[in-house]
């Protein structure tokens, strides 16, 4: 399909600038301007080069510095204007009859320094406020047309995953595998770059790690991390070679038309011990136990803390979603456009769930010297708990040795 025939309805889009003009006026916002890629795509439906004045009432502005005719076929905004500079931004909105913003909104939670001191320094008579939380909750409550996005993401996560049996050998090395792997999802459509909001974060497709080398730990805010192919990356894949009876973790996201879904499972080749298919068990029961509880209204940092304990008395308390003093405080995310949306199940949250909401639930032992074992799958949040959305079989596959 041609790029500029996947065009974000109309609808859509008004639906979205609907609700975060009703929270900039509920916060006493003038006007937002919208400078990071994955929020202006959400609220323009382009990531073309440009800047997105929204103000508290009237039409937004979309003004493109590259590519002004791609963003015009993307776009289904009304006000689509070519700019060349910023400092041309305040004439752009009085033109349109507006005043400028007493108080401005900008997604402080991303903006480089230098880029604030930039529009500071062209809007001088404004005050520059943060609205990225308020731009994550509405993100974070997905419409109709976005959950049908994300069920097509979440097939193409389950391909993958049914694709790893072909492929996995003894004796392949674990960025082999990965190589042809990430080929087979590329081929499906897969979008390349994952987008993450956290600074410092990068992903590349995800992690495919084997025996001890999946328990590395890394810099990432992931349970699992991984030697990687250098330094450099210092995460995924490396040039380990798989072996039989040892757990091959396929941890990865598809990324479909923007949408994410991220998904884990548990490969081998030949039987494992005891001890690794009883922690998966314990995880496998874990992710059932949420899936009942995890209800509208329940707290994000209260469903954390149920699934610690349940770990706890499992008897996995010390290697729950990592090991040692600085293993993660979270146990599932949000996934949308980006990977670490809103909500988080994570220590000390306390955002309610909502319907429409989705989340990456991601139970996981990890186990110094031996592997990782557990699952993750990505869910809806309905009326009557969680819907995965992944259907693979959640189960170790055991492939003959």
């Amino acid at each position: 399909m041609d790029s500029y025939e996947q065009i974000t309805p109309a609808v859509e889009l008004q639906d979205r600038v609907t609700a975060f003009q009703e929270s900039l006026r509920q916060d006493g916002v003038d006007g937002a301007l919208i400078v990071q890629k994955t929020d202006l795509f959400y609220f323009a439906a382009t990531a073309q080069q440009g800047w997105l004045y929204v103000p508290a009432a009237g039409a937004p502005i979309l003004m493109i510095f590259k590519e002004f005719e791609r963003a015009q076929a993307e776009s289904t905004l009304e006000d689509i204007v070519s700019l060349g500079s910023p400092k041309k931004i305040p004439d752009i909105i009085r033109e349109r009859g507006h005043q400028l913003p007493a108080r401005l909104g900008m997604e402080l939670d991303v903006l480089p320094v230098n880029l604030y001191r930039q529009f500071d320094s062209i809007f001088t008579d404004s005050t520059i406020v943060d609205v990225s939380t308020a731009i994550r909750l509405i993100r974070a409550v997905k419409s109709p047309y976005e959950i049908q996005l994300l069920r097509n993401a979440a097939a193409c996560s389950d391909a993958v995953a049914g694709k790893v049996p072909e492929l996995l050998r003894e004796g392949r090395t674990e960025i082999e595998l990965a190589g042809e792997l990430e080929a087979y999802a590329r081929s499906l459509g897969h979008q390349g770059i994952v987008r993450m909001r956290l600074w410092g974060s990068e992903l590349f497709y995800g992690h495919l790690m084997a025996g001890p080398a999946a328990a590395v730990p890394s810099y990432l805010a992931s349970p699992t991390g991984g030697a990687g192919v250098n330094p450099m990356i210092g995460q995924g894949p490396g040039f380990r070679k798989i072996q039989k009876n040892e757990p091959v973790l396929v941890d990865y996201v598809f990324a479909l038309n923007g949408y994410l879904s991220d998904h884990s499972r548990i490969f081998a080749i030949g039987a494992l011990p005891d001890e690794l298919m009883r922690a998966h068990a314990a995880m496998l029961e874990i992710q059932e136990e949420v899936k009942r509880f995890a209800v509208p209204g329940a707290i994000s940092g209260e469903i954390y803390e149920q699934m610690v304990a349940s770990a706890e008395e499992k008897g996995y308390g010390e290697w729950f979603m990592g090991a040692g003093e600085r293993r993660i405080r979270f146990t599932g995310h949000g996934v949308g456009l980006e990977l670490d949306e809103f909500p988080f199940l994570a220590k000390g949250q306390q955002l309610p769930l909502t319907e429409g909401m989705i989340i990456a639930l991601e139970p996981k032992v990890i186990l110094p010297g031996k592997g990782v074992v557990g699952i993750e799958n990505t869910h809806l949040v309905t009326a009557s708990g969680l819907e995965p959305l992944t259907k693979m079989e959640d189960e170790i596959v055991i492939l003959a040795g």
